[in-house]
């Protein structure tokens, strides 16, 4: 399941790069320009509760040694009370960041599916961003739309 599930994603993503974020000792810090490659050695499979349907979904989930491995290439952002946005959840709130420091838009919301464009548009580049712990696909997600 685990290996359909992640070529499915990556076939089929419009994103050209991932931006990753995570928090060390209360600061929040950003790898940017990851490859699909690079993020997978954070993925973790996981399952959604039996009363939400029990379906696979992969989490981005960094180990201790993966975030070691990203520090010396990541750009610390400052504190991680940067997250707490009023109004929004942890990665809608790094998601605003992000766009709103590397880009000239306001950023906005949106539910624009990860096969149609990326989060933000960076340098020419259609980006997704995701902070530790996000979601990055789910089974029934995959099967409604890709088999």
């Amino acid at each position: 399941m685990s290996n359909w599930m992640t070529e499915t994603y990556h076939k089929n993503s419009a994103a050209d790069e991932y931006w990753f974020g995570f928090v060390v000792a209360g600061l929040l810090y950003l790898v940017a320009g990851l490859t699909f490659e690079e993020l997978a050695v954070t993925f973790k499979m996981d399952r959604a509760s039996s009363k939400r349907g029990g379906f696979a979904k992969i989490r981005i989930k960094a180990t201790s040694a993966v975030l070691a491995n990203f520090l010396p290439r990541a750009e610390c952002l400052g504190s991680a009370d940067l997250l707490n946005l009023d109004g929004y959840n942890k990665g809608e709130a790094f998601e605003k960041i992000i766009t709103e420091r590397y880009t000239a838009e306001q950023w906005v919301k949106d539910s624009v599916p990860f096969w149609m464009d990326g989060d933000a548009t960076i340098n020419g580049r259609k980006v997704q961003i995701k902070l530790n712990g996000a979601e990055l696909t789910n089974e029934k997600t995959l099967r409604k739309y890709f088999g």
